[in-house]
């Protein structure tokens, strides 16, 4: 669901984003003007022609989406994104309806909106379950070969791997079950096994995809019913500073090796961190080593751990606390 309480609606650009981002059977829900202009114009201060056609705008715009109005009370208005194209048979023949030419309707990174409306996928969806079942079932994008290399199998095993994994984390940090670490992120998230592993109602993940990732996953992340994002490691991330109670990165180093300083990437880590929050690292003996060096330097109380099958298990996992600490003034006395 898309909520919004403001737009400017230009071309319908806007909206054809909306639609871009909305699975089928999806809802839009629009708060403010124009909705219920003519109870509130004077208030709005707006001329009531104006807002007259600005809605009729919204609601032509709408139905070329082939979106059903399901609601609109006081100054809120629903739409739902019909599920399939065969709902939506007669934009086929409206000359208005521009659909987009690009094969991949995903790869949006750094590339600009464009006035023209996204295809239905061929497996706009299959059947998604209710949540939490939906967390744990094969998504659609799995099921259907979207992904290539990608089997059902090959995903479950990945599954069954972050349980194993998440166990393990639980026996290293004990408090990631306290509900002390609320919000959590997943800098090098796959398909979300991290997250399903670890859910629950006392927290939150944040998957981020890397634009450098062999795989474009946040798709399937979506379908799992988990919330995620594309972003580069070389740049900032959009937030603010202390936002994240635990930041969880898997394979991240390794994946922007000669990429970008690591350097960078820590301090930014470390940005986002609250004080007393914890960071599980977890990648090849020698990125892991490289990290522990610098980041004593940085405030952070550190453990290397190995792997949970065994020490001769190239891989390790490294544990750190963001220690509590504020710069100290110089004092001078008169």
């Amino acid at each position: 669901m898309v909520t919004v309480s403001w737009i400017i609606f230009a071309d319908g650009r806007y909206m054809i984003e909306v639609d871009r981002v909305l699975r089928p059977g999806g809802y839009w829900v629009l708060s403010g003007p124009p909705i219920n202009w003519k109870t509130n114009y004077k208030a709005w201060q707006r001329p009531k022609e104006e807002l007259q056609e600005e809605q009729r705008k919204i609601e032509e715009i709408a139905n070329l989406l082939c979106w059903e109005k399901k609601s609109e009370k006081g100054e809120i208005a629903v739409w739902q994104k019909k599920v399939n194209d065969e709902s939506c048979r007669a934009r086929r023949d409206d000359s208005r309806a521009n659909f987009c030419k690009s094969s991949d309707a995903d790869d949006v990174w750094y590339k600009k909106m464009e006035g023209c409306i996204t295809p239905y996928p061929e497996v706009a969806g299959g059947e998604l379950k209710a949540f939490p079942e939906r967390l744990y079932a094969i998504p659609p994008r799995i099921s259907s070969g979207s992904i290539p290399g990608v089997s059902a199998e090959s995903y479950q095993e990945d599954s069954n791997k972050w349980k194993k994994h998440v166990n393990a984390y639980k026996k290293i940090n004990r408090l990631l079950d306290s509900g002390r670490y609320r919000n959590i992120m997943d800098m090098n998230a796959g398909f979300g096994g991290f997250a399903a592993a670890i859910q629950s109602s006392k927290l939150w993940v944040m998957n981020v995809v890397p634009t450098l990732a062999d795989k474009n996953t946040l798709g399937v992340i979506y379908e799992r019913g988990l919330i995620g994002i594309y972003h580069d490691w070389c740049e900032a991330f959009s937030t603010y500073p202390r936002t994240y109670d635990l930041i969880h990165a898997d394979g991240l180093f390794s994946l922007y090796k000669d990429k970008c300083n690591i350097e960078e990437i820590l301090l930014e880590m470390d940005r986002i961190l609250r004080p007393e929050g914890a960071i599980i690292i977890r990648d090849e003996v020698d990125e892991i080593i490289k990290v522990k060096k610098i980041v004593g330097g940085m405030r952070w109380d550190t453990k290397m751990v190995d792997h949970e099958d065994g020490p001769l298990v190239p891989e390790k996992i490294l544990v750190a606390v963001k220690q509590y600490w504020v710069a100290s003034g110089n004092s001078t006395s008169s």
